[in-house]
């Protein structure tokens, strides 16, 4: 799946971080200046050598659970558009908080090629309440409308609980990829920009191992030029955005210097 997506068995995919967009609270400007602004830290993703780009609404809190205004369905598609027409590498869409719907309907509209999904099967305990994974629909939803598009799903997803109190579980792991037919699972720390537990890193190896999935494993966060070697030794692909900020700010700019560096960190 990865080869196939990203020309690489071990990608390294950039995050486009999208302001508040309009309606969310925290919105200023205009839409032009924040299509500018997608369209700039896309391109210094792409010129810094990265296999692909995650467009997400980053600055829309607080964010709603599973059913965005179609407003921001219009937004997205316009912002995911530019993006894809600005960059030679494959988009993907992750529409926060967990509209798997929406994302997969913006990147069939725009030419997208894959979504991440933050709850894709069992429940999850957020600052939004409990968020249920959809699976059910989500998957159907693309055979109705014909969208080629992968669908990354988070395993123990960060700014998340589990809804029992359990510790993770090979099985959590083999549901999201047998029974909700994920094309690849995500593992991430706790929020964004936190680094992963290894230990949890290891077990979804481990349970990929043990139950003989055909399933690629990615870190969704706190990957930096210091970590990326050691995290492709056991994943096979990272999605990074806060440490290709400039000085490593999720606020800021990408950074074309700080992509480059951590790039060749990744083929190292």
């Amino acid at each position: 799946m990865l080869r196939s997506t990203f020309g690489t068995d071990s990608p390294v995919v950039g995050m486009v971080h999208l302001p508040p967009l309009p309606g969310a609270p925290k919105y200023e400007g205009s839409l032009e200046d924040l299509l500018a602004d997608a369209r700039r830290d896309a391109r210094a993703l792409d010129d810094g050598g990265v296999d692909g780009i995650m467009v997400e609404n980053f600055g829309d809190v607080p964010f709603y659970p599973d059913d965005v205004p179609k407003h921001v369905v219009a937004t997205m598609t316009r912002a995911v558009r530019e993006v894809v027409e600005a960059v030679d590498v494959p988009v993907g869409v992750n529409v926060l908080r967990n509209d798997a719907d929406a994302a997969v309907s913006v990147a069939a509209a725009t030419g997208a090629e894959f979504v991440r999904v933050n709850v894709h099967t069992g429940a999850r305990v957020t600052d939004q309440g409990v968020v249920e994974g959809k699976a059910h629909e989500t998957v159907r939803l693309c055979e109705r409308i014909d969208a080629d598009v992968r669908i990354l799903a988070d395993h123990d997803v960060k700014h998340s609980a589990p809804l029992a109190a359990r510790e993770f579980t090979a099985e959590s792991i083999v549901d999201g990829v047998e029974r909700g037919l994920a094309d690849a699972t995500v593992v991430s720390g706790i929020g964004t920009g936190h680094g992963v537990d290894l230990a949890d890193l290891e077990a979804a190896v481990d349970a990929r191992e043990e139950f003989d999935l055909d399933t690629p494993i990615l870190v969704g966060s706190g990957v930096t030029v210091d970590t990326v070697g050691e995290i492709l030794s056991l994943a096979d692909g990272v999605i990074v955005g806060t440490a290709l900020k400039e000085d490593g700010d999720v606020g800021e700019p990408v950074s074309e210097r700080r992509v480059r560096e951590l790039v060749e960190a990744a083929e190292l």
